[in-house]
């Protein structure tokens, strides 16, 4: 049996954030004393409209949905005032990324992302037999953010695809929206994607409203962080409608079940619930940039309008693998930037924003490693 190419021979995988149950089994901590951090989840939880509407169908799982996800496509169209059609939803933003690379990229085509950046990105590609370009040069290493001149310098006319993720992964960094606008007009026969997973924490509206200003562009959000619904798996798209169609012609037929739709849809409605998570998620952004100003051997990264934030390793005697197990080992979970960003090497964690008591727990568990 022969694989249809090369890069699935040894594939690289996504690594999550560990669940709880993992650090109470390997190290005997109470779940009630683990401070989760490790995944960007909503500290409030899923949001009620969404929960209660779920219910509302539970009697309707035996039909088939719609497999445009309609009702869906309808409230994204009514909220945020784009044409029915030019609406896509999947199974959160890492669906719709699958259809925009098969749809967009030939095999072997160049792809182009931040380095470091969501894993996804380049995960897909190379699980798609299409070349992700991850531009590290374009990262400044003492903000950890994308400096875009010289991402537009790499973008060549062999570029299919560009990627920009508007709170950036993994720093949290924002970028204005005439620096989005200088690379969607550098790419012409590229599209561009503009992934705003994040942008709720930005303390702005985001950059949606571009989607209808070039023909280039498509703009990706979730229900998975401020909505709380990242188990759930909704996320959704907006763009011309030759990008939402040719989306629509590689996508699974009935990729989105009832309980998604609705869920979502409601949520849009959840307003108070939004602004409750972004409240708490500011809260803790400023606890935790009190705290890291009295350590000497960890930096927290500037910047980060996002619910996570970079930590800089600056003891030469210990690396991120070290450290991330050290955490572990007193029930704080977060990400080893060098198993889980290609770029970040041995010199970061990825940790969430929580609430002010769990940026204690982090603080608190850093200041005791050895």
């Amino acid at each position: 049996m022969r694989l249809s190419h090369p890069g699935l021979a040894d594939p690289e995988f996504y690594v999550p954030g560990l669940p709880a149950d993992y650090v109470t089994a390997r190290y005997g901590v109470s779940p009630a004393d683990i401070a989760k951090l490790g995944s960007a989840e909503n500290p409030l939880g899923a949001s009620p409209l969404a929960v209660e509407a779920i219910r509302e169908r539970l009697d309707r799982v035996h039909l088939y949905p719609s497999w445009t996800a309609e009702p869906l496509r309808e409230k994204v169209s009514l909220v945020y005032g784009f044409e029915p059609e030019r609406v896509m939803c999947g199974a959160g933003e890492t669906e719709l990324i699958s259809w925009l690379i098969r749809a967009f990229c030939e095999p072997g085509g160049r792809i182009q992302m931040p380095g470091p950046c969501f894993p996804i990105y380049h995960l897909f590609a190379e699980a798609e037999g299409r070349g992700p370009v991850l531009v590290h040069e374009a990262t400044d290493r003492a903000t950890m953010s994308v400096d875009v001149d010289a991402y537009i310098d790499a973008i060549d006319d062999d570029t299919r695809i560009v990627f920009v993720t508007n709170p950036h992964s993994p720093s949290g960094t924002w970028m204005t929206e005439h620096d989005v606008r200088r690379i969607v007009e550098a790419a012409p026969e590229a599209l561009v994607v503009l992934d705003e997973a994040y942008v709720h924490y930005s303390g702005t509206d985001g950059y949606i409203h571009l989607a209808d200003d070039y023909p280039n562009l498509a703009v990706l959000r979730t229900f998975s962080k401020a909505f709380g619904l990242a188990g759930l798996r909704v996320g959704f798209g907006v763009g011309p409608r030759t990008v939402v169609d040719a989306c629509l012609a590689v996508k699974p037929t009935w990729n989105m079940g009832v309980l998604q739709t609705a869920g979502a849809a409601a949520a849009l409605d959840d307003k108070d619930h939004v602004d409750a998570a972004v409240d708490v998620i500011a809260e803790g952004r400023a606890r935790a940039r009190a705290r890291f100003a009295g350590l000497d051997r960890f930096r927290m990264v500037p910047g980060s309008r996002s619910n996570f934030f970079l930590v800089e390793i600056l003891d030469p005697s210990t690396d991120s693998t070290e450290v991330f197990e050290g955490l572990l080992e007193r029930g704080v979970i977060v990400k080893d930037g060098s198993v889980s960003f290609r770029g970040l090497h041995k010199r970061f964690l990825r940790c969430d924003v929580n609430r002010p008591e769990l940026m204690d727990r982090l603080v608190d568990a850093l200041a005791d490693l050895p």
